[in-house]
């Protein structure tokens, strides 16, 4: 295994775990941690969405890791608002969110940027060795 098909391997991996952790997050938080209601609220489905791209990661389809580099945004802005307006457990809770979502954003542009990387790579070193021939 070359050490760029560790690198990819190790973005994979981050963005698989990330994702997973905020769709633990998320369900936690609105569930027992913080909820905005007492026994859980409704806020919770808000992990249903992250549950839709947890298929393309794992099967490691490129369009996925893509359009959830855009989609986490939205969770950022979730999270940035409710640190900055919620009482402690939840802000703390938030905080964890923005961060979650920060890795799994690098590491989704990451892994996109070294697969074309690695394929053009490829892709050149072919056009050389078939141009060489006689």
């Amino acid at each position: 295994m070359t050490p760029q098909d560790k690198s990819v391997r190790l973005t994979r991996t981050l963005a698989v775990a990330s994702l997973i952790a905020l769709i633990a997050l998320a369900l936690a938080w609105e569930l027992w941690l913080a909820p905005l209601r007492p026994g859980g609220s409704w806020l919770a489905l808000k992990a249903l969405p992250l549950c839709l791209p947890l298929a393309g990661l794992l099967k490691n389809r490129m369009y996925t890791y893509r359009w959830l580099s855009l989609v986490v945004w939205l969770y950022f802005t979730e999270g940035v608002v409710r640190a900055w307006g919620d009482p402690p457990p939840g802000a703390w809770l938030a905080m964890l969110q923005v961060v979650l979502c920060l890795v799994l954003f690098t590491a989704c542009t990451l892994h996109v940027r070294l697969r074309f990387r690695h394929a053009k790579a490829r892709a050149d070193a072919g056009e050389t060795t078939t141009t060489a021939l006689p």
